[in-house]
C-alpha cells in the first residue's frame, strides 16, 4: 500500500443514516446470522501497574464462524473495538451491522468471523461498579489490549486476525494492537482518533470531566450510595466532545429545542452511567501514546477521521504528520457534509465503507 494522505472532497451516499448510539445495546440485531454472546475469564490477570485481579471477566459477541487455511491459521477473523462507554453489542445496529455484516456486504458474516468484545470496565466485562468500586485495578489501554489478546487467542482460539478496526477509544486500541502484535493482523482500520498522547483541548476536557466527579464531596472517594451530582457535569462535557455542529444547529435550531435535547440526553445517560465506571473509562487513556512506535506496524493501515470531529480537529495537522511513520499507511480526512455526525461519523460505515473495501483489497495475501 503506497503511503499517501488523502483529503476527500466529495462523498457518494445512498441515503443518510442517523448516528448509531454505541452506549446502549440495540433492541434487535441487523445480521442475517444470529450473534452469540459469551464470557472468557482470565485468571490472575496482572495489570501494568502490578495490581492483580483473580478473575477478569471479558464479555464478547461473535457472528459467524472461524475458517482456517491449510496451515491452520484463522483466515477470516475480524476484531472490532468500541469507544469509551460503549460495548461490542453497540455495533449490532442498523447503521453499522446493517451496512457491513449482511449478505453480500463487505464484512458478510457468512464469510467472516466477527468478534465484538467489551473492553475492561465496559459493558458486561469486569468493571468497578461490579463491587470493587474505587478498589478496582486502574487499568489503562495497554491492559485493555492485552486482555483482548488473551480473549482472542485463549478464549476464542484465534491465531490471526484479518482485520482490526475500532472507533474512538477502539481506534486508539487499534494502534496499540498494531504495535504490540505487529504480525497478528493483516490490516488496521482506526476510526476517529489520533496516534499521539492525548493533550491539548482533548486532555483538558477529559480532566474537567474527571474532576467534576472527583471534586464532588458526594463521590466519597468512590464509596457513594447514590450517584454524585458531579456525574452530570462529566456527562455534559462528554456531550460537548461528541457534538455535531452542523446537525445540532439543524435539529435544535431554537432555544427551546436545544434546551429540551440537553435535558433528555443527560437524563437518559444518568440512568445508565456509574460515576466510578465513567471515571475509570476516561482515566484509562492517561498514558496512551503510540507515536514513538508507529514504524513497528506491519499491517496495512487505513486511518480515517472526519473534518467535523470536535475531539480530533483537522486544524492540528497531527494525522498527516504521524501517518508518515507507518510503512503501509494511508490517512483519509472526510469532509463535513450533511451526512457526517462529528466524532460519531466513525459509526456510519455508509460514509467510509469504500475505504474499507480498498483496505481489504490491498491487504490480501
Amino acid at each position: 500500500m503506497k503511503k499517501l494522505t488523502f483529503f476527500v472532497c466529495s462523498l457518494l451516499l445512498s441515503g443518510a443514516a442517523p448516528l448509531a448510539a454505541q452506549q446502549t445495546a440495540p433492541s434487535q440485531s441487523y445480521t442475517a446470522i444470529p450473534p452469540k454472546e459469551g464470557d472468557f475469564v482470565a485468571h490472575d490477570f496482572k495489570f501494568g501497574d502490578g495490581d492483580t485481579l483473580p478473575e477478569l471477566r471479558l464479555h464478547y459477541t461473535t457472528i459467524g464462524e472461524p475458517q482456517r487455511d491449510a496451515s491452520g491459521r484463522v483466515a477470516n477473523a475480524v476484531l472490532i473495538l468500541h469507544g469509551t462507554g460503549g460495548s461490542g453489542r453497540g455495533f449490532l445496529s442498523r447503521n453499522f451491522a446493517g451496512v457491513l455484516f449482511g449478505p453480500g456486504q463487505l464484512l458478510d458474516a457468512a464469510r467472516y468471523y466477527i468478534i465484538l468484545p467489551d473492553g475492561i470496565g465496559h459493558g458486561k466485562s469486569s468493571k468497578p461498579s461490579d463491587g470493587l468500586r474505587a478498589h478496582f485495578p486502574h487499568y489503562d489501554y495497554d491492559d485493555m489490549v492485552r486482555a483482548h489478546h488473551l480473549l482472542v487467542t485463549e478464549g476464542l482460539h484465534v491465531n490471526h486476525l484479518r482485520l482490526v478496526g475500532g472507533t474512538s477509544m477502539g481506534c486508539m486500541h487499534s494502534w496499540v494492537w498494531g504495535e504490540t502484535y505487529p504480525d497478528f493482523m493483516d490490516a488496521l482500520l482506526p476510526l476517529a482518533c489520533l496516534p499521539v498522547q492525548i493533550a491539548g483541548r482533548n486532555r483538558i476536557l477529559r480532566k474537567m470531566a474527571m474532576d467534576s466527579i472527583r471534586n464532588d464531596p458526594a463521590w466519597k472517594g468512590g464509596e457513594y450510595t447514590t450517584q454524585p451530582y458531579g456525574l452530570r457535569g462529566a456527562i455534559d462535557i462528554l456531550m460537548l466532545m461528541t457534538s455535531s455542529l452542523l446537525q445540532w444547529q439543524k435539529n435544535y435550531g431554537t432555544r427551546d429545542a436545544a434546551d429540551k435535547y440537553v435535558e433528555e440526553y443527560v437524563r437518559a445517560r444518568l440512568k445508565t452511567t456509574d460515576a466510578n465506571d465513567f471515571l475509570y473509562q476516561f482515566d484509562a487513556s492517561r498514558n496512551y501514546d503510540p507515536s514513538a512506535n508507529l514504524d513497528k506496524i506491519q499491517a496495512a493501515v487505513m486511518f480515517i477521521n472526519s473534518a467535523d470531529d470536535f475531539i480530533n480537529p483537522p486544524e492540528l495537522q497531527i494525522a498527516e504528520k504521524e501517518i508518515q511513520k507507518v510503512k503501509r499507511g494511508q490517512f483519509v480526512l472526510l469532509p463535513t457534509t450533511d451526512q457526517t455526525r462529528g466524532h460519531g461519523t466513525h459509526s456510519l460505515p455508509a460514509i467510509w465503507q469504500d475505504y474499507l473495501r480498498q483496505l481489504l483489497e490491498e491487504s490480501k495475501h
